[in-house]
C-alpha cells in the first residue's frame, strides 16, 4: 500500500525558517553590490523556496562557482517579480539625458536673465 504524502509535513516545508546569509564582503565591490541585490530580493521574498534559491545563488557566487553575469541572470527573475515596473519594457530602462552644451546654454540665459530682472 502507498502512503500518501502527508499535508502537515509540505506546509512545513513552506513555513521552514530559512536564515539570511551574511557573507557580505564589503572590501570588494564587486560582490557587495551583488550581495545587496541578494538581501533586496531575499527581504521581499515571501516563499521558503524562493529565499532557499536565493541562498544558492549567493552561496555559488561567494564559492566561484558561477561569475557575476550568471549571478544577474539567475537572480533576475526574482527582483523582476518584486519590482515589475523597471522590467516592462523588455528589461531596458530609458534615460532621457541632454548634452552638455545645450545644458551650459540654458544656464547662461538663466543667469543672464536673473542678473538683468533685479
Amino acid at each position: 500500500m502507498t502512503q500518501e504524502p502527508n499535508i502537515n509535513q509540505e506546509s512545513n516545508v513552506n513555513n521552514a525558517v530559512v536564515p539570511k546569509l551574511a557573507i557580505d564582503n564589503p572590501a570588494d565591490f564587486k560582490f557587495h553590490a551583488a550581495y545587496l541585490t541578494y538581501s533586496q530580493a531575499w527581504d521581499k521574498a515571501s516563499s521558503s523556496e524562493v529565499k532557499i534559491k536565493l541562498n544558492e545563488i549567493i552561496t555559488a557566487l561567494s564559492k566561484s562557482e558561477i561569475d557575476y553575469q550568471s549571478f544577474y541572470e539567475k537572480i533576475s527573475q526574482y527582483r523582476a517579480e518584486f519590482n515589475p515596473e523597471h522590467y516592462s519594457r523588455g528589461g531596458r530602462l530609458f534615460i532621457e539625458t541632454q548634452r552638455k552644451k545645450d545644458w551650459r546654454r540654458m544656464q547662461e540665459r538663466d543667469a543672464r536673465n536673473a542678473r538683468h530682472r533685479r
